[in-house]
């Protein structure tokens, strides 16, 4: 079937990019969050303060964005064994993790210190 909109696929290069930023402005707060805490969440707070900076520059978006799959994985596996752990809902953490692996396969977009090979 031929795209309704064939024009706008000059622009595919932004969607990552979109998604980058999001979830380094989510990441960011929840680091910021988490490092207020004091124990084990202090740690989780620097790692997630570091790759949302890492996805605001571009800069090895893989990695981070493997990071926050196994990290999002986890906060959603124990979300849905127990909802009172957590404070957000398990679609956020479904959202949070459908755009974690999509950065993990497509790549930082524009805009990035990545280059693609």
């Amino acid at each position: 079937m031929l795209n309704v909109f064939p024009d706008l696929l000059t622009y595919s290069m932004f969607a990552p990019f979109i998604l980058r930023v999001v979830l380094g402005f989510v990441y960011l707060d929840i680091g910021i969050l988490n490092f207020k805490k004091s124990g084990n969440q202090k740690l989780l707070g620097i790692i997630e303060i570091i790759g949302a900076v890492m996805l605001f520059v571009g800069l090895y978006t893989q990695i981070a964005a493997l990071i926050f799959v196994i990290i999002t994985g986890i906060s959603f596996y124990i979300e849905y064994k127990d909802e009172d752990v957590l404070k957000r809902d398990i679609v956020f953490y479904l959202l949070v993790l459908a755009i974690s692996i999509s950065l993990l396969f497509t790549g930082a977009g524009i805009y990035a210190k990545d280059l693609p090979l």
